[in-house]
């Protein structure tokens, strides 16, 4: 794990360093900004790239994170210049090293004292800014296929923790990146508190209908409780709309399985017949549309088999029915 901590310059370290250094105080009055942690990441096996951010300011996600898939992942924060995003976005995939792109993005803008930004490019190679009027704490750490960063946090063990967690979880990069956010929280978080959450995970031909690279795209914009708020808003939107079941998770529609979907289709008013324990065309008609009113026809299976989420969705939605 590397502490890398610019005081608006760019030696990003490569070394351990004890500590991340706090910046100075600024004794002259400030209007308010927004104060925040976020990591972006890699995923070296997947080539996935990733965002995950919390901040005491109204609808984060529409400010900090910035991903394109196969090219890189930023945040930037601290009275955000959001003209980072799209530009260092370029010069990644042009092949400019991500300390170089965001050195030129920094060296340009007249307010980088008060930026702040952390880049993960698809190669892996991270680089974090910390500018000198950034309200204390405020620091970040660079890691293998990470770069951690926050500002008016609590202290350094924010960060810290969001490293230790991210290099620790087992799991593919959404589970990674929640879990540090969850761990930076623990540590202290914001010291203003909480209001906001975002997480943005890219990935070639990863969104809806394959259109786009928006693999996941989730945000909890005002919430007292953000984080735990944008996990169970993932958990949804994972058993709807993504395909990361354990490939174990998986009943076959034996005949015990079928007769509960037909006494649940049938609470549910979308089945007239007898609970016979066989698949016909009506209780397949009958379960896709079940499935279609509930976003998860990317998950009907055509091998005779059902995932064990949808199994799931399905006996919530009929005990809701039933009362």
């Amino acid at each position: 794990m590397r502490h890398g901590v610019l005081h608006g310059s760019f030696k990003i370290s490569a070394v351990i360093a004890p500590h991340c250094a706090v910046r100075p105080v600024n004794t002259l009055s400030r209007p308010s900004r927004p104060s925040t942690f976020s990591i972006v990441a890699f995923d070296s096996k997947t080539k996935d790239l990733g965002v995950a951010v919390e901040s005491k300011f109204v609808a984060v996600g529409a400010v900090v994170p910035a991903a394109q898939a196969g090219v890189g992942a930023i945040a930037t924060q601290s009275y955000a210049n959001t003209s980072y995003g799209p530009k260092v976005l370029a010069m990644l995939k042009r092949g400019v090293a991500p300390k170089d792109a965001l050195e030129r993005v920094v060296r340009s803008d007249k307010g980088a004292a008060q930026r702040q930004a952390g880049i993960v490019d698809g190669r892996g190679r991270a680089a974090s800014y910390t500018g000198k009027e950034c309200f204390p704490w405020a620091g970040h750490l660079i890691g293998r296929n990470y770069s951690c960063q926050g500002n008016l946090l609590t202290g350094e063990e924010v960060v810290k923790a969001m490293g230790r967690s991210f290099e620790t979880t087992q799991g593919d990069l959404p589970v990674r990146l929640l879990a540090a956010l969850s761990a930076g929280q623990r540590a202290g978080g914001d010291k203003r508190g909480q209001q906001s959450a975002a997480l943005l995970v890219v990935r070639s031909r990863g969104g809806y209908g394959s259109f786009n690279d928006r693999w996941i795209d989730i945000r909890v914009d005002d919430h007292p409780q953000p984080i735990e708020e944008l996990i169970r808003v993932f958990n949804v939107y994972d058993v709807a709309l993504l395909n990361r079941e354990d490939p174990k998770d998986v009943l076959s529609l034996s005949a015990d399985v079928v007769r509960e979907l037909q006494a649940g289709l049938a609470a549910l008013g979308l089945y007239r017949g007898p609970a016979s324990g066989e698949f016909d065309s009506k209780t397949k008609a009958a379960f896709r549309t079940w499935a279609s009113l509930n976003n998860f026809e990317n998950k009907i299976r055509r091998d005779g088999k059902l995932w064990g989420s949808v199994l799931r969705a399905f006996r919530a939605e009929v005990d809701r029915a039933r009362g």
